[in-house]
């Protein structure tokens, strides 16, 4: 098979990505790459339990899914936001077919803490056969979170995590962080490579903040769990061009070039 891109999009860039992000995904495609899209949908989650009366409860930063909140973060990652980006890469020209993760059982999981967070999962494995299968006819699976804990039971899982365990066990040549920024910038140049310890550094130092903050850090969670590159790159610009890309690139330590 074709080198494979794994791409995240957080549910709050969906709505805004550019032409010239999908001029990038088409470049990518013409070189060879196949591509698998794992995408949340916080905001519209967030809105539509606001009109449900449901206010949002998050636990270290994992959102606390009762059976209600669960049915409700289905409902809108694969009926809305799922049909919304497959429309997006349809529309140029990338043919797409949205799934949920529990489908086929693709995203195994086990709760992680059932008393305290209801039904959140961790995945513990990914059954790559229909994905391949869909990679080998050209089409991008784009796929929700959401998990099979078997027996017909799912789980809310954390997209980034979701990411991550898709491109390990896709073996995927990158895990790309879609977001409404380039890469990491430090005295406003974006830094093309960067390892833990150096991002750590820069938080220390006031360099890296604010909401940066949780992406690097996620970035480099993802780049743990066994994954060969990970990059944060840009939604709203071109983040491949002429054969090079655009953004941050998050390296283990030996694999650094002096």
């Amino acid at each position: 098979m074709n080198k494979i891109l794994t791409v995240k999009c957080g549910g709050s860039i969906i709505h805004e990505l550019s032409d010239t992000f999908f001029e990038s995904l088409k470049e990518l495609k013409d070189l060879g790459y196949c591509l698998v899209f794992v995408h949340g949908g916080g905001p519209d989650i967030n809105e539509m339990l606001s009109k449900e009366g449901i206010e949002p409860v998050f636990i270290n930063g994992l959102r606390k899914t009762t059976k209600e909140v669960l049915g409700i973060a289905e409902l809108i990652l694969s009926g809305k936001t799922n049909r919304c980006l497959v429309e997006k890469l349809e529309s140029h020209g990338i043919p797409a077919i949205g799934l949920n993760g529990s489908d086929c059982g693709i995203f195994q999981a086990k709760l992680i803490d059932e008393t305290a967070l209801g039904a959140v999962g961790q995945i513990t494995n990914v059954h790559t056969e229909v994905l391949g299968a869909l990679l080998e006819k050209g089409v991008t699976p784009v796929l929700t979170p959401i998990s099979s804990t078997g027996l017909g039971k799912k789980a809310n899982v954390n997209a980034d995590m979701a990411a991550g365990a898709a491109a390990k066990a896709l073996n995927s040549e990158m895990c790309l962080f879609v977001t409404d920024v380039k890469g990491v910038l430090i005295e406003r140049e974006i830094q093309k490579r960067l390892t833990k310890t150096e991002t750590d550094s820069y938080i220390n130092d006031g360099k890296i903040y604010g909401g940066m903050i949780p992406k690097v850090n996620t970035a480099l969670a993802v780049l743990d769990q066994g994954v060969r590159d990970v990059m944060i790159v840009s939604g709203k610009e071109r983040f491949f061009q002429n054969g090079e890309f655009i953004g941050t690139k998050f390296v283990k330590e030996e694999r650094v070039m002096n």
